[in-house]
């Protein structure tokens, strides 16, 4: 028997992991599963009511922020400049959220340097409310942005990157929660002085909004817009070696467990001695814990990644790699 055709107003974002695997059962293999279901919410999820994105997800995937480097005094400085600002950000049907976006995206923007650098930030404030960057890694207290910045003020931040790794940061403002929650959080990656092996780098960024602002989040995302990695699936080639730099930053939830389908990735983690692998499918990450990931697909097709928290995944938080054939 045939399977049921997707109807142009179902939903795919309540698909349950039940629904998903009955389709497949009934005869539509994972590829055309995959396409099926990007397609019926190309087709059926008009949310936005014609209002243009005011960032583009998929852009921010490989965007890099590498700053301006300038001398002082003979030393090298790599400086980047960030503004907080509000924008209202379409998430479904008929939903705009009021964001507190830095660059007017969320995540805001991946900052890059290598070990060692000095790195200054210099945050603009262009919202009507008080906001800060605090930057996790080692620094002056001075420079542990929790003091508030006040509308239409600016403040520097002047630290050394030191050790290779990613660093979130985020406002600090109280309640940091809800600062966090309405987008003012991103990455600094910082590069080891040895580089590593050429790959297709991305940066996947989970996040969660609570609408009502009811202390539990009612939709969730990679790199900001819910679901959009299903209608826009990630270009990645066969055999290429991919490594993903993957942050949590969900808030108001217990970790989430982030998981591959089809394939295993390499964990990179720091260690006493140096940085060293582990193999996994599944790596589960607190608020602001994050990982680098390293695979390569041997198979063309389409494959989910997701959080194994079902319930997070379909509000949002699952994409697919498109694997092309080479």
């Amino acid at each position: 028997m045939a399977p049921k055709p997707v109807s142009d107003r179902e939903c795919p974002a309540r698909w349950s992991r039940r629904r998903l695997l009955a389709l497949a059962g009934a005869g539509l293999g994972v590829g055309a599963l995959a396409s099926s279901m990007a397609g019926a919410m190309a087709r059926g999820r008009s949310d936005v009511d014609g209002m243009a994105l005011p960032f583009d997800p998929t852009a921010g995937l490989r965007a890099f922020n590498h700053g301006t480097v300038i001398r002082e005094n003979g030393v090298p400085i790599r400086v980047f400049e960030v503004q907080a600002r509000s924008l209202t950000v379409p998430l479904r049907r008929a939903t705009r959220f009021k964001a507190w976006t830095l660059d007017g995206s969320i995540p805001g923007p991946n900052l890059r340097a290598r070990a060692g650098e000095r790195i200054r930030v210099i945050f603009h404030n262009g919202d009507s409310t008080s906001h800060s960057l605090h930057f996790h890694g080692i620094h002056p207290a001075a420079m542990d942005g929790i003091q508030p910045v006040l509308f239409n003020k600016t403040t520097i931040y002047d630290f050394e990157a030191g050790a290779a790794g990613l660093y979130p940061y985020h406002c600090h403002v109280a309640p940091v929660t809800r600062h966090v929650g309405k987008g003012l959080f991103g990455l600094l990656i910082v590069d080891p002085l040895q580089p590593r092996p050429a790959a297709d780098e991305l940066v996947l960024v989970m996040g969660g909004y609570d609408l009502q602002n009811t202390g539990h989040n009612d939709l969730y995302a990679f790199n900001g817009i819910p679901h959009h990695f299903m209608e826009h699936p990630i270009a990645i080639r066969q055999n290429q070696l991919v490594r993903l730099y993957l942050l949590n930053m969900v808030e108001l939830e217990a970790p989430l467990t982030f998981h591959i389908h089809a394939n295993s990735f390499e964990i990179l983690r720091q260690g006493a001695s140096g940085e060293f692998r582990e193999r996994s499918d599944v790596v589960t990450l607190g608020v602001a814990e994050r990982q680098i990931l390293e695979f390569r697909y041997p198979f063309p097709g389409r494959y989910m990644f997701h959080p194994h928290q079902d319930q997070i995944a379909e509000k949002g938080c699952m994409g697919l790699f498109e694997v092309l054939a080479v």
